[in-house]
């Protein structure tokens, strides 16, 4: 007797297939997402009619894929030059962020060059413009639409032949030949792959907006992101006016650029020197601020460390820490405390940053630690002084990359002295860079009248 078809299961979120339920992934180990999609299709491979005969390399027409600039500089540095004709883009970001204000300040500019397509699913038309008057994004060749559904969106492709297409958002839309409601998994998946290929086969621009989870990471299907050509990360607090733009996938460019804005009332800025934003103006050194340089991607940024360490009478102290990890500033306390002998474990401690930039590498473990005994000291680091190294749980001071980028960027705005890993050994002009082996030395270089208490 010949066998019967078995049913096969597939993960909504990574596509992990599997012959049976299991509640598990064994891909994304993600629980609850293994849903039944039918029997496994088995047999011999049919050939099919080809859409387009197959040709040479060196024949193949290039001038059609070249990326598109938009307009603003910041965008293109991090999508590698522009937007690819025919390239779907993903732009992911908390609510409030301003995405929106970002496309459509794009979408007005690009329609400079071709009719541009803006569909909003969350809002109405009348809403977008009056948000396009305040930001001054008015275009005769920019077309709105409020539409929820995807056979709808192509209808007004098909009208008006657009070179951009905007998408807020992909989980606000539906498709007809799918069932599930907006946003769930399989509506999801059958909307985004139904833009793509519409993407692909007319060579439109797409831009489509994700929502984020409480996590950070993107909505819906992991699926989606492997789908599209570009998944951008568009990030910020909502109370700093610094957004920040940054690559997660690029098929067309790097992933290691960033993109640095600041939303106004009038709109979103592109700031291609940002660092002025994280430095406080003063007209005297202060204790408990250490000047370094972060990496961001490939971009060196300048950026302040701020530490407040305040004897109190609670039994147990205060521990409160503003864009930088309350993990890592705990560590380098517990190094100063052992290894340098600063008893600083009994007092509050309030660590932050300067502008509302968030700083998670670990070449700020030295700034942070002189900042934090510079504080306990009561002593203020020179002016025109900067701390860059890794701090380790032995005292040490590792090496860390690009060292001669940061040293070059804060050259350029007027440090003259820079304390890092001592086999940091390229030097740069007009800067004095001291290589030190441990956060001892470090201390007595940076605060040489530093009284331990």
């Amino acid at each position: 007797m010949a066998r019967s078809a078995k049913s096969t299961f597939r993960c909504a979120e990574c596509g992990w297939t599997t012959l049976k339920w299991v509640g598990r992934c064994g891909e994304c180990q993600a629980w609850g997402t293994v849903e039944e999609v039918g029997p496994a299709v088995s047999g011999g491979l049919v050939a099919a009619k080809v859409s387009s005969p197959a040709r040479p390399i060196t024949e193949i027409d290039v001038e059609a894929a070249h990326a598109a600039p938009t307009g603003l500089e910041e965008l293109d540095r991090v999508l590698g030059g522009g937007l690819v004709p025919g390239g779907v883009l993903l732009l992911a970001g908390e609510p409030g962020v301003g995405k929106s204000t970002l496309l459509l300040e794009v979408a007005a500019l690009c329609a400079d060059s071709g009719p541009v397509l803006y569909v909003t699913g969350e809002e109405s038309t009348g809403q977008v413009r009056l948000r396009a008057e305040r930001l001054g994004a008015l275009s005769s060749k920019l077309f709105l639409a409020a539409e929820t559904s995807v056979a709808a969106l192509a209808g007004h492709v098909d009208e008006i032949a657009p070179k951009l297409l905007i998408v807020d958002s992909v989980q606000t839309m539906s498709s007809p030949d799918v069932p599930g409601v907006p946003g769930g998994v399989t509506q999801v998946r059958e909307v985004a792959g139904s833009l793509i290929r519409l993407a692909k086969a007319r060579g439109i621009a797409t831009v489509l907006v994700g929502h984020v989870t409480k996590d950070g990471s993107i909505a819906g299907p992991r699926l989606l992101e492997h789908l599209v050509d570009v998944v951008l990360q568009f990030e910020g607090d909502r109370h700093s006016r610094l957004r920040m733009l940054r690559a997660v996938k690029n098929r067309y460019g790097p992933t290691d650029e960033v993109g640095c804005f600041e939303l106004t009332d009038s709109g979103i800025i592109g700031l291609p020197d940002p660092s002025g934003l994280f430095l406080t103006r003063r007209n005297e050194p202060v204790p408990g601020t250490c000047v370094t340089v972060t990496l961001e991607g490939r971009r060196p940024l300048i950026a302040e460390v701020q530490a407040l360490v305040a004897p109190t009478a609670l039994p147990q102290p205060r521990r409160a820490t503003s864009g930088l990890d309350s993990a890592r500033v705990a560590m380098v306390m517990a190094v100063l405390e052992r290894r340098a002998g600063l008893r600083i474990g009994s007092s509050d401690v309030y660590a932050s940053t300067v502008g509302g930039v968030r700083l998670g590498e670990p070449s700020i473990d030295l700034a942070l630690a002189l900042a934090l005994a510079g504080s306990h000291t009561d002593l203020a680091l020179p002016r025109g002084f900067i701390a860059i190294g890794e701090v380790g749980l032995a005292g040490d001071v590792r090496a860390v990359s690009g060292v001669q980028r940061r040293l070059s960027e804060a050259q350029r705005l007027g440090f003259t002295k820079a304390i890092v890993p001592h086999n940091s050994d390229e030097p740069v002009d007009g800067i004095e860079a001291i290589g030190v082996e441990d956060l001892g030395e470090a201390l007595r270089l940076a605060l040489p009248a530093k009284q331990r208490r």
